[in-house]
């Protein structure tokens, strides 16, 4: 049993960095396995490859974006198995500015309005992370 705790986060800020990496593996999965799935979970509508025009790349693109997105989420797992701190924070204004790059894309009409929760998703998880992160320091401050 001791042996299976150890493979578990050590820290707040670890689990908010687990669950966002684990997410973000299983998502990354989806989208090389199931690529239309992963389209309309995120409120785009899937066009059959007999319909797509001549020089439509959206297929290499959700494998790459789906490849990165598998390779983000074991990085992030394994950042939070290691409790390795210096990482989490330089996340936090990176998902910060990914949020407000999703918004921003959102509100101006370049994507359907259910891809707002991928950039809700990145935010609230950013927040997350820097919020646990907070209390971690004020912690060991006062210890």
């Amino acid at each position: 049993m001791e042996d299976f705790v150890q493979l578990l986060p050590r820290s707040p800020s670890g689990w908010t960095m687990a669950v966002f990496g684990a997410l973000a593996a299983v998502m990354g999965v989806v989208g090389l396995i199931a690529p239309d799935a992963l389209l309309t979970a995120m409120g785009f509508e899937p066009i059959p490859d007999s319909a797509r025009a001549e020089g439509d790349h959206t297929p290499v693109f959700l494998t790459a974006s789906s490849m990165a997105a598998l390779n983000m989420g074991v990085y992030y797992v394994l950042a939070a198995l290691s409790d390795w701190r210096p990482f989490f924070r330089w996340t936090v204004p990176f998902r910060l500015l990914t949020c407000t790059v999703f918004t921003v894309a959102v509100i101006s009409g370049r994507a359907p309005s259910g891809f707002l929760g991928v950039g809700l998703w990145e935010g609230l998880g950013a927040l997350a992370t820097g919020l646990a992160l907070r209390f971690e320091a004020g912690r060991r401050a006062t210890a």
